[in-house]
């Protein structure tokens, strides 16, 4: 009999890659993954209204007793590319590793995010065999090209808003159940995010007239260009303590130590201390107490003897919460402090909302976390450091938050985006609970 892993597995096993360039994306494999949830969740499809959104992004609509302040419930279907030979195992093989507690299953998408996609499936397809019929309406939403930061959720989000739908709790991909990511903290937490630090990509370039490497001019495009990075690169953005964070320290401040436990409940004097120490302690800390940027694709001349017309660089900025677009292009000019050097700004979005960690909404995901995953986890608000389709329901929702239910190691979530992506068997069922859960008390 098919179980569940062996739905997920199925599901792994569909290569639905999202790629920048169009023109590089296998259309027909998403049709394939599709189908194949219409083939194994036949109770969802026949119990929850259907509609395929802006060519392969998934609407689901489950009638509760009530139609106001609907639940939705968030994954994407597209996962980034993968270098095989990077791989112990196939990337796209769901290859099983290990017995027992260790078993995992290799595949890229088992975390980001065919996880949680697979097990909210999971979850209301039992709950509709069961004859459970939700207090309020549900929605899934399911995207089909987030990692590209695509259109798929925004015209989810259009949709809704024409129809006048107001979502009272979002939950979308994030945070997960963690240990050992805040300092002295050793008590096992919930990070959910309530709102993600904004992103844009800036374009620095630098020009001359060209010719031959031979005779190169006292400072070249390219060394001009060098010279920009170099002085983003010494004088990055300044630290701070955002809400989020500061919510965060001042949750788990009980669950430290001393002297750590006093100086996450006094923030307000603490405060730059703290984001100094955070800013030395690893990357992910770092990102937490600063806007961010660095330098993603170089390009130069169209030769190794030719001087360079045009040379250019893409610096990627993780804007936080307080920053705005404007505001550190401003700054990544005064920087740079070469006229010389253009500056353009070809997309970019501010730092979602934050949604509040008290309350009704809140509860909910508390209380899933607890009586589906462990009731020892700390349930703590977090700044998400990437971007995520949840920003778009930020227009239609004021109680949006990031989390996928997973208890995840270092080794685990240093995977997503990179070789050998994986997720415990045991991690995985018990997210299935926490859906359940939140469903049954929405």
């Amino acid at each position: 009999m098919e179980t569940a892993l062996d739905r997920f597995r199925e599901l792994l096993r569909i290569p639905t890659v999202s790629f920048a360039n169009p023109a590089l994306i296998d259309v027909a494999r998403f049709d394939e993954f599709h189908s194949a949830l219409a083939r194994l969740y036949p109770a969802v499809h026949d119990a929850l209204d259907k509609e395929v959104v802006a060519g392969h992004a998934l609407l689901y609509r489950w009638a509760g007793a009530s139609a106001e302040a609907p639940l939705v419930l968030m994954a994407h279907q597209d996962v980034v590319p993968v270098v095989p030979e990077e791989w112990q195992h196939d990337p796209f093989g769901a290859d099983v590793v290990g017995s027992g507690p260790d078993a995992a299953v290799h595949a890229r998408g088992a975390i980001d995010d065919k996880g949680a996609l697979v097990a909210i499936l999971e979850a209301v397809e039992t709950l509709v065999a069961e004859g459970f019929v939700p207090q309020r309406d549900v929605y899934l939403a399911f995207g089909h090209n987030e990692e590209t930061a695509g259109d798929g959720a925004g015209a989810i989000v259009g949709l809704l808003r024409d129809r006048g739908i107001r979502p009272g709790l979002v939950v979308d991909e994030g945070g997960a159940v963690v240990e050992g990511a805040i300092p002295g903290v050793r008590r096992p937490t919930a990070m959910i995010g309530v709102a993600e630090r904004g992103v844009m990509t800036a374009w620095l370039t630098a020009r001359e007239t060209g010719g031959h490497a031979s005779t190169p001019p006292s400072l070249p495009a390219t060394a001009r260009l060098a010279r920009a990075l170099t002085r983003l690169q010494r004088r990055p953005f300044p630290r701070r303590i955002s809400p989020p964070v500061r919510a965060m320290l001042t949750t788990i401040a009980p669950y430290a130590p001393q002297p750590l436990r006093a100086i996450f409940r006094n923030l307000a004097v603490t405060g730059p201390l703290v984001a100094a120490v955070f800013a030395r302690l690893g990357a992910e800390t770092n990102a937490l107490v600063r806007t961010t940027a660095v330098a993603t694709e170089l390009h130069g001349a169209t030769g190794e003897n030719v001087l360079a017309t045009t040379a250019r660089a893409a610096v990627n900025i993780r804007l936080l919460t307080g920053d705005t677009v404007a505001s550190a292009t401003a700054r990544v000019r005064a920087v740079i402090a070469d006229g010389e050097v253009e500056i353009t700004v070809p997309h970019g979005s501010d730092p979602s909302p934050v949604s509040p960690w008290r309350g009704e909404p809140w509860r909910r995901i508390a209380g899933a976390i607890a009586s589906a995953l462990d009731e020892d986890i700390v349930a703590t608000p977090y700044l998400q450091l990437g971007a995520s389709d949840s920003r778009w329901f930020t227009a239609i929702s004021d109680h949006v938050y990031r989390f996928a239910p997973f208890h995840l190691t270092r080794g685990e979530r240093e995977a997503l985006h990179a070789h050998d992506e994986r997720i415990r068997v045991d991690v995985w069922l018990r997210g299935i609970g926490f859906y359940r859960d939140l469903i049954s008390a929405s």
